[in-house]
């Protein structure tokens, strides 16, 4: 399997953790140092991430990824996807896709993802000029 194909997985198991709230995945997948910034600006750690995700704050119903691209140069990898997602977050219903950039580094632990960050994909609505 090439580094590609297991960033390319790695990426789908984290999708797929969301919805199984397996958090051995994240602890095993994410980098000590990994940080995603948020949409709101905020910046979250692997700890708080974490805590959030077994605290219940947030509940998926549905993830996935697609529409991968893989670059691999020594040992630090990126990844541009579409993420989509649906469920609950503080209480609030979403129901969204985003582009997003993930960076890897690869170690003695394998490919961990060190850092995340989304943008999401506004729905497009028909134009009422037609």
């Amino acid at each position: 399997m090439s580094d590609a194909d297991i960033l390319r997985a790695n990426e789908t198991a984290i999708a797929d953790a969301h919805v199984a709230l397996d958090l051995g995945v994240f602890e095993r997948l994410y980098h000590p140092n990994f940080v995603i910034a948020q949409p709101d600006g905020s910046t979250e750690g692997k700890r708080e991430g974490l805590a959030s995700l077994a605290g219940g704050e947030r509940h998926w119903d549905a993830a996935a990824v697609d529409d991968l691209e893989v670059t691999v140069v020594g040992d630090t990898g990126i990844v541009l996807g579409r993420w989509r997602a649906k469920g609950r977050y503080r209480g609030v219903d979403f129901d969204y896709s985003a582009r997003f950039l993930s960076v890897w580094t690869h170690g003695s632990s394998g490919w961990r993802n060190l850092a995340y960050q989304s943008v999401e994909i506004p729905e497009i609505r028909p134009s009422n000029d037609a």
